[in-house]
């Protein structure tokens, strides 16, 4: 019985070490690829931001508003707007996992 809980409690804290690994790397590509336009904290109040007149993410009526699907086409596929490019597509750079984080 104290080897199948040692071996329970040794899983699950493999698996919340795993779950940190991905948030630090989300945190980090977020920092790396989007803080630019987006700002560390998601407000958009950039130089960037304020350019591209991108959406406050730290606003709730906008969280209410996202919906995973068009994030991660959004992320994938990037933005082109009157046949300018707004964000470029990250498809090549981030795997399923990493979009979804």
């Amino acid at each position: 019985m104290k080897k199948v809980l040692a071996i329970i409690l040794i899983g699950g804290l493999a698996g919340l070490w795993t779950v940190n690994v991905k948030a630090a790397d989300a945190k980090t590509n977020f920092d790396k690829n989007c803080a630019f336009c987006h700002g560390k904290d998601g407000a958009g109040k950039t130089m960037m931001g304020r350019k591209y007149k991108l959406k406050d993410w730290t606003d709730a009526k906008v969280q209410a508003a996202l919906k995973d699907e068009e994030m991660v086409k959004v992320i994938k596929e990037g933005v082109k707007e009157d046949g300018a490019l707004k964000m470029k597509p990250f498809a090549d750079k981030f795997s399923d996992d990493e979009v979804k984080a």
